[in-house]
């Protein structure tokens, strides 16, 4: 009866769980920049991770920032260009503390 009235009312068992876009990656100085956009409600939260490979480890640089978007796209572009913008400012410093993954 509930998964008649859930799916009648729109919502599904998996509440808060929207299918996987693509992720789109950027190489840009050697490093991958891959854009992930955040849904929240009908927009999207600018997102991404810059990645390095070190030998046989991945090196991750994760950020997040408070600008909305309401088409996805426009969310991708400026993910890509914040990325961008955090490699040029950090340089090689970005990575040098050997961390695996951490915020920026």
């Amino acid at each position: 009866m509930a998964s008649f009235l859930s799916r009648l009312f729109g919502r599904s068992d998996k509440a808060g769980t929207a299918p996987a876009a693509p992720e789109e990656k950027e190489v840009y100085n050697d490093l991958v920049l891959i854009a992930t956009p955040m849904a929240e409600g009908s927009q999207f939260r600018l997102a991404g991770r810059i990645e390095r490979q070190d030998g046989e480890v991945v090196l991750v640089r994760t950020f997040i920032r408070a600008d909305m978007f309401s088409v996805r796209d426009d969310a991708v572009s400026a993910a890509f260009r914040k990325g961008r913008q955090i490699v040029d400012q950090h340089g090689a410093s970005l990575f040098s503390d050997g961390e695996p993954s951490r915020p920026v």
